[in-house]
């Protein structure tokens, strides 16, 4: 076999197993989330909506005794996160401020889950989103057992659009990135 063929095999056999990649990536990231064991903790990143009102929903119903949400902006209030009864649980709720990429929300997460002892934590993002945090948590802090709950956000919600795929694609992207250790920008503010 010629070195030109192998190439061109070699070739295509990657392009499959990427589409292959992409095609359970896309499946997983439609799938809603079932509900998740309880555990000592949730973290919620931010970045999209329905994460914080998922997140405060699961801290109500005891799927976790304590709450992060990472990556708030540096003047937001639990007030303006709007959710109605979150007062009564704010003693239990931490609002990490230092997060600005996924990297960022991971070692933010991993600093709380080791100041408060915890153990489990379950992780609050997009469905899109939910397997590159679960990557970056793991390596940020591999002593916690990490559990997902990936939100839809709605723009999953509807048929497939070019902006939906082009969203997808983006994401399984940073996924790949993720897994062979490829980091850029600066992780904290």
């Amino acid at each position: 076999m010629s070195w030109q063929r192998f190439s061109l095999r070699l070739m295509l056999f990657a392009f499959v197993l990427w589409a292959a990649g992409f095609a359970v990536f896309a499946i997983d990231s439609l799938t809603p989330p079932s509900p998740p064991p309880r555990c000592d903790g949730i973290a919620v990143l931010t970045g999209g909506q329905d994460r914080i009102s998922a997140a405060f929903t699961l801290l109500r119903d005891g799927y976790g005794q304590q709450l992060l949400i990472s990556g708030v902006g540096s003047h937001a209030t639990l007030a303006q996160l709007g959710e109605p009864g979150i007062y009564r649980l704010s003693d239990r709720i931490t609002l990490g401020r230092h997060a600005i990429t996924t990297i960022g929300n991971a070692m933010e997460a991993a600093q709380w889950a080791h100041a408060n002892a915890l153990h489990s934590v379950i992780v609050v993002t997009a469905g899109y989103h939910i397997r590159r945090a679960l990557v970056e948590l793991r390596r940020a802090a591999p002593d916690v057992r990490f559990t997902a709950y990936a939100v839809q956000p709605p723009a999953l919600r509807h048929p497939a659009t070019r902006a939906t795929a082009f969203l997808l694609l983006r994401e399984y992207t940073k996924l790949l990135g993720a897994w062979v250790g490829v980091t850029r920008g600066n992780p904290m503010a």
